[in-house]
């Protein structure tokens, strides 16, 4: 039987469509090694592979500095990073666009694009930073739902003992930050420095009530803080730079797949502080797999059927 001129071009195309389809480059998808990078990780990865584009796993390739400089050297092509890194990838800490949200988002991604060809996509409303957190009982019973009413309750005498790390209650832009911001100073009796820097067990030395202490050291969006009955205090006075976690990716990548930016919107608008602690703690308190924490979640928020 002869094949008609159309039906041969349209057999053509579609062999032709195929073939380019199968010659596009997978999607390097990275992420820290951390429990928040694990899990930011596995979102991106799962929703672009239910949205039909290939991609290679890639996920908890190493800390920071590992992480950036593969995706500026081209050796990956999409990871999830925060906001308030700008400042120190561009030396520009002093510039107050970090303390805002929206501002600190603005400026990192105007710079990236410029000097890097890297897009920053919609960021998660949620604020990973460092914080003071207190034990939830203290918080009620003493109506603190911010740095500003913490310093007031201080300065009146309050009973307070804090769990952090020689860095948090030493380094100027930390807690002595905090304090003259807020009009407070904790006493060296009103302190448990513990070693390194790990918020883990300082939220737990709060949670224990380990020599006293109810409020620890901490970033927002810890997996630990609700399981271990802590909750941060606000920073109404942006003293510390907004870190929100959103993609990040090769706009030479992004040219090539253009829905990864509408797949992954929704999704990252989805992330505030409240459900980045419930998924992390999931992982990090629960023992659950990133893997499969993340699939629970895009499954029920109807992101990936």
């Amino acid at each position: 039987m002869k094949l008609s001129i159309g039906g041969y071009l349209s057999g053509l195309v579609i062999m032709l469509g195929a073939s380019l389809t199968q010659a596009q480059p997978a999607v390097r998808v990275a992420s820290k090694i951390d429990t928040e990078g694990a899990l930011l990780g596995q979102v991106m990865l799962q929703v672009l592979q239910a949205g039909g584009i290939k991609t290679e796993n890639r996920l908890q390739l190493g800390a920071t500095k590992i992480v950036r400089t593969a995706l500026t050297a081209g050796q990956i092509d999409l990871y999830p990073e925060y906001t308030g890194n700008g400042a120190f990838f561009f030396a520009d800490e002093k510039n107050p666009a970090w303390k805002s949200a929206k501002d600190g988002y603005e400026r990192v991604k105007a710079l990236d694009l410029e000097k890097h060809r890297l897009v920053w996509l919609e960021p998660a409303p949620a604020n990973n930073t460092w914080a003071i957190a207190v034990r939830q009982d203290l918080a009620k019973a003493h109506q603190l739902t911010n740095l500003e009413q913490f310093g007031r309750w201080i300065t009146a005498g309050g009973q307070f003992k804090l769990a952090a790390s020689a860095e948090f209650i030493e380094r100027s832009d930390a807690l002595p930050a905090f304090q003259a911001a807020y009009g407070f100073k904790l006493a060296q009796n009103q302190l448990l420095t513990l070693a390194g820097g790990d918020t883990a067990v300082t939220i737990k030395a709060a949670a224990e009530k380990t020599s006293g202490v109810n409020g620890a050291m901490a970033y927002g969006t810890d997996g630990s803080l609700a399981a271990l009955g802590l909750v941060v205090l606000g920073d109404p006075k942006g003293v510390q730079p907004v870190y929100a976690p959103a993609p990040v990716i090769r706009a030479e990548t992004l040219a090539q797949y253009p829905r990864i930016k509408e797949l992954l919107a929704p999704v990252f608008k989805s992330l505030d502080g409240p459900t980045l602690q419930m998924l992390n703690a999931r992982i990090a308190v629960e023992g659950q797999d990133a893997k499969q924490v993340a699939a629970t979640y895009l499954k029920a928020k109807g992101f990936v059927k």
